[in-house]
């Protein structure tokens, strides 16, 4: 805690004055052109990663970057969407997966979430990816009956963007072609970020 407070005291002195004006429009309003859909996990941290400034990106996060299909859960996932279409009007949506994913090693070994019933429950939305293994061929080694940990983050991010779509305000927004929906893979490691491109069936290098 203390170590946040200093924070706190270092944004208040050094960082909130410098963006003072930006702070003050915000201050009335929000029109981000992006709904940034990834993991709790806390080493992903958009921002950073994309340096962005505040007001940038909708961010919604949970644990595997889930997005429960349309009718199945009316949650917070499901409300956020909903916002940021229908209101924001956001032109992008991008589902972010990441290596090294807990979510995705539960998914490989039950067990391991045996204690945990919420988590165990959730993890049902992950369920699908096991579905989507032929779009991503061999990559992170690996069969399609025993996958490598970074094939089905893969082919997680995949079945998330499949479940994003059954919603009806996705759905029309791409239909209108004002919106496009994008699958992210972000490696900790070496700071580089994949996408998922249909054409091909595999994920490649985001270009610069």
């Amino acid at each position: 805690m203390k170590r946040l407070l200093e924070g706190y005291r270092q944004f208040r002195r050094d960082a909130f004055p410098e963006k003072r004006e930006h702070f003050h429009l915000l201050s009335e309003g929000q029109s981000p052109d992006t709904l940034f859909i990834t993991c709790a996990d806390s080493r992903i941290v958009p921002d950073l990663i994309l340096q962005t400034e505040p007001g940038d990106l909708f961010i919604c996060r949970n644990v595997g970057n889930v997005v429960p299909p349309n009718g199945e859960m009316a949650g917070g996932v499901s409300a956020t969407i909903e916002y940021a279409v229908q209101v924001l009007k956001v032109r992008h949506i991008i589902i972010c997966g990441h290596s090294d994913c807990g979510a995705i090693k539960a998914a490989l070994d039950k067990q391991s979430v045996a204690a945990l019933p919420a988590a165990s429950q959730w993890l049902h939305y992950v369920e699908s990816a096991w579905n989507f293994l032929d779009e991503v061929g061999s990559e992170g080694q690996g069969t399609k009956t025993e996958p490598g940990v970074v094939a089905l983050i893969h082919a997680n991010v995949i079945a998330q963007m499949q479940n994003l779509k059954s919603h009806p305000e996705v759905a029309g927004a791409l239909a209108e072609g004002r919106l496009q929906v994008h699958g992210w893979f972000y490696d900790i490691l070496s700071g580089t970020i994949e996408f998922y491109d249909p054409g091909l069936k595999k994920f490649v290098p985001l270009g610069w």
